[in-house]
């Protein structure tokens, strides 16, 4: 799993990990919890069962503008639509709390060598 941020309007909106592959995409399940986010490239649907939390969800298009953004329970699902390309998976509350909206612009970078620190 790679580790990176989230960003909108080149500031930080929080801790990302990035599935790399597809058992990586279901890395929320088993945690009683979540600080960051997880990205998931290619989904366009998530489910959430076997999850222990509810959880946030934006969808977002190939350029990574926010389409949809869902907050379901546990043993659940949710369509993104047919321009979803990826997810970006969080804690609920979590985007409402950073103020993502459907049509943010977000970013997506990369922290060589998976070593988070305090900022990009």
């Amino acid at each position: 799993m790679r580790s990176g941020w989230l960003l909108r309007d080149g500031g930080v909106v929080c801790a990302l990990e990035m599935a790399e592959s597809p058992a990586e995409r279901g890395a929320l399940r088993g945690r009683s919890g979540c600080e960051g986010a997880l990205h998931v490239e290619g989904a366009r649907s998530v489910h959430t069962a076997g999850m222990k939390f509810p959880i946030d969800v934006a969808f977002l298009s190939g350029d990574l503008t926010v389409l949809r953004v869902a907050r379901l329970k546990p043993w659940r699902l949710s369509l993104g639509g047919r321009a979803a390309r990826s997810a970006v998976k969080t804690e609920a509350g979590s985007l409402e709390r950073w103020g993502v909206r459907v049509g943010d612009q977000l970013e997506v970078r990369e922290v060589p060598n998976g070593a988070v620190s305090d900022g990009p």
